[in-house]
């Protein structure tokens, strides 16, 4: 079997895993390519040249691009992997500023801190992608301090 399938099959097991069955497969179609590390490791996702996903070494998560979040979005059913905001933050939230306890009104109950989540309006859309800080149930119970640490907006 040749090393870009293999690495390929790897991939979308590892988020199916994560993100749900089915979901691999979706996110990373047939010629994907791989930026590897020096011992071989996937470290990025490319599809087309443009970033998909990359591997966080610490821990073997992907945290996604942008491209990524819309392939998922539409794949993975309301609330999963969502965390919803007021539309006071969107706008911020949309810039890739941090998105803070108080301004979320609804959270996916199943995440868990350090998950790699989606932040979503009222309506559903897709504003930005970041790692959950706080278990669902902090979040809903704080008033202060972050809850998701954006790494992409869409309108960076």
């Amino acid at each position: 079997m040749e090393q870009n399938t293999k690495l390929l099959k790897m991939v979308r097991i590892m988020a199916d895993n994560q993100f749900g069955k089915g979901c691999g497969t979706n996110l990373f179609p047939d010629g994907v390519t791989f930026k590897l590390s020096r011992t071989k490791r996937v470290r990025q996702v490319l599809h087309q040249g443009n970033r998909i996903a990359t591997i966080r070494a610490r821990d073997g998560v992907f945290t996604l691009s942008m491209n990524a979040v819309d392939v998922l979005h539409k794949d993975i059913p309301a609330p999963g992997h969502r965390v919803v905001i007021c539309d006071d933050a969107v706008p911020f939230v949309s810039k890739g500023k941090t998105a803070f306890a108080k301004h979320v009104i609804d959270i996916d109950p199943d995440l868990r801190a350090g998950d790699e989540v989606f932040v979503v309006d009222r309506n559903d859309k897709a504003l930005a992608t970041g790692q959950l800080l706080l278990s669902p149930d902090e979040v809903q119970a704080m008033d202060t301090g972050a809850a998701v640490d954006i790494r992409f907006g869409c309108e960076q």
